[in-house]
């Protein structure tokens, strides 16, 4: 073989490791963001159960007569017309 031969061996050679390299990282790169993807994911997930029970409570305590019930049992409220009564076991 000629001198030609060898440098178009050559050539076409580190062409062919080059473009592995390449292939490589793009691979790499793909693994990297689709585990990234997966988080962002379940992140949404956790985001719209989060969601549903905010428009539960939401939709609760727009009922006047639960929002009445809460206040009663957290903050020890009452109406004009009701007696407290504290019961000490």
């Amino acid at each position: 073989m000629d001198a030609r031969w060898w440098i178009a061996i050559i050539i076409l050679t580190i062409l062919l490791i080059g473009v592995g390299v390449q292939a490589y990282l793009i691979s790499r790169e793909r693994n990297s963001l689709q585990g990234g993807l997966t988080d962002l994911n379940s992140r949404i997930d956790s985001l719209k159960l989060e969601n549903e029970s905010l428009l539960a409570e939401i939709k609760y305590f727009s009922n006047p007569e639960n929002l009445s019930k809460e206040l009663k049992s957290k903050f020890n409220y009452r109406s004009g017309d009701e007696k407290m009564m504290i019961i000490i076991p």
